[in-house]
């Protein structure tokens, strides 16, 4: 298994639920409209609400595995290859320039 893990980072003046919101219901599905979705997606959104301390300079964390890293890079064409409309949409919620991919070995512990 492949995965990798984004840190991206809302938009300014975009307010939390605005931006889940669009995440959920416009970037999603035109994802999954230009591809086969990944094997797992998620997206992990951060809640700022009454948390004392730093909390990060991102609002999500999406979480997307493959079956290896050819699938991940045959998705990954196919997302930004010119026309798809990916990078214009992203623009329009995320402050791209805050975006911190991550590729993740993963270890488990069965209990």
């Amino acid at each position: 298994m492949f995965k990798v893990m984004s840190f991206l980072t809302k938009k300014d003046g975009m307010d939390t639920r605005e931006f889940i919101n669009y995440y959920e219901n416009n970037h999603v599905p035109l994802i999954a409209s230009i591809a086969p979705v990944p094997d797992g997606y998620k997206r992990n959104y951060i809640i700022k609400d009454n948390i004392q301390g730093e909390v990060g300079d991102y609002d999500v964390i999406t979480e997307m595995t493959f079956s290896n890293r050819e699938a991940y890079e045959t998705w990954v064409a196919k997302m930004y290859a010119p026309d798809t409309g990916v990078i214009e949409d992203e623009s329009r919620f995320l402050d791209r320039s805050k975006t911190k991919p991550h590729f993740i070995e993963e270890y488990k512990t069965d209990k």
